[in-house]
């Protein structure tokens, strides 16, 4: 049964960019309209899992924050503009205030297109049948409205976030605690990590940030005119001594969704991540892109991610459901892991594990638009500023 669990294990990430076909009712461009805000990248900034606030294992309905039409994206709100993209309607653009947004990312998204049973543009300019790449998509949108920022997420797919996880999922179920058997020296693991592969990822996120500029010059703007956004990753796990779950039996993988040896989530948090991070931020300078700023999101879920001690399930903190009194701080902000077996007949997706939930999303969301600074935008670290919800958001602050 945990073999089947193992082999069941697929890619958490998922598809990208849709269409565009309104024709605006007035002259709007660079520099001229009401100003828009645009997302482009991956899962981590398309909203995936943001149907979710919280977890439950006794039943989904007390988490389910926005129903079956999470993820409806299309002209006639009834689908997904591409499938799987999954851009939900708690996506951290949408800051509101004023300010127009479009989601243009696409879960699974690497930074050039992959095209096949599943479509997944990338922030390059492809044209095919499937579709078009998100820098194309973003360039024909910001010839006809005043787009002022794009906030970009690249490169964990990149660094083959999924495989690595499956990788560590499938050491923790296959291996007893008296002998573990660790991903972090795995060498499908170590590949995505060597010197060369780093210097080829980062290339590849330098030139994604430069096909954004160039979408944008093509456009119309001068680059003084709006600014790029990028954001590094947040924290999905906390280190090992911060788990709540033993890391004896199954527990940890069966109840909590985190099946992650201590040493694996070690490795995670303080080797991993950082160099993901540092490659995001690193790619910036590469590209020369004299207009971005850094949106710092590394601990921006600390203290409310998966399995951490002082949050957990539902059931667990004995509260009845999403919308009780306290359920923003007692529960869990990031996804859990899930299998085909573990899903079953629920209306859970594999592709939503490890990704920040409902309560996550909008609390980037916050982040977002304090870094949008009223038109004048910013970078800075987001990080959480108290407990309690403000506006229906998580109170955060952008330090």
């Amino acid at each position: 049964m945990i073999r089947a669990l193992v082999a069941s294990l697929a890619a958490l990430g998922a598809t990208l960019v849709a269409p565009l076909t309104a024709s605006p009712a007035h002259a709007d461009g660079p520099g001229v309209g009401s100003p828009w805000v645009v997302s482009v990248g991956d899962s981590y900034i398309s909203g995936e899992a943001g149907r979710w606030a919280g977890s439950s294992n006794s039943s989904s309905a007390r988490a389910d924050a926005l129903g079956p039409t999470a993820y409806y994206d299309n002209a006639s709100g009834t689908g997904e503009a591409i499938n799987r993209c999954h851009r939900s309607r708690s996506a951290e653009i949408h800051i509101g205030g004023g300010v127009n947004s479009l989601n243009l990312a696409c879960s699974g998204a690497k930074a050039a297109t992959a095209t096949g049973s599943e479509f997944k543009p990338g922030l390059d300019f492809y044209s095919g049948s499937q579709g078009v790449g998100q820098a194309r998509a973003l360039q024909t949108f910001a010839t006809t409205h005043n787009v002022r920022m794009v906030v970009v997420s690249i490169g964990g797919n990149d660094f083959n976030f999924a495989g690595i996880v499956q990788q560590c999922v499938q050491d923790f179920l296959l291996s007893p605690s008296w002998w573990k058997d660790y991903c972090y020296d795995d060498s499908s693991v170590t590949s995505n990590f060597t010197t060369s592969n780093v210097t080829t990822v980062r290339t590849r996120i330098a030139n994604a940030l430069l096909n954004v500029r160039t979408a944008m010059r093509n456009a119309g703007y001068a680059d003084g005119q709006w600014t790029m956004l990028v954001q590094t990753y947040p924290s999905p796990i906390p280190t090992g001594s911060g788990l709540r779950y033993s890391q004896s039996g199954y527990t940890r993988q069966s109840t909590g969704g985190c099946g992650f040896w201590n040493a694996d989530a070690d490795w995670a948090n303080n080797t991993a991540l950082p160099k993901i991070n540092g490659t995001v931020t690193s790619a910036i300078s590469q590209a020369g892109v004299t207009n971005a700023k850094v949106l710092d999101l590394a601990r921006a879920l600390n203290g409310r991610r998966l399995c951490e001690s002082g949050v957990g399930l539902y059931e667990e903190v004995g509260i009845a459901g999403w919308t009780s009194p306290g359920a923003v701080d007692r529960t869990e902000w990031v996804n859990q892991i899930r299998t085909v077996t573990t899903i079953g007949s629920s209306p859970y997706y594999i592709q939503e594990s490890l990704h920040p939930n409902y309560w996550g999303q909008l609390a980037v969301r916050s982040c977002v638009r304090q870094a949008w600074n009223g038109g004048s935008p910013r970078g800075g670290t987001c990080v959480r500023s108290a407990n309690g919800l403000l506006n229906g958001e998580p109170r955060m602050a952008l330090n």
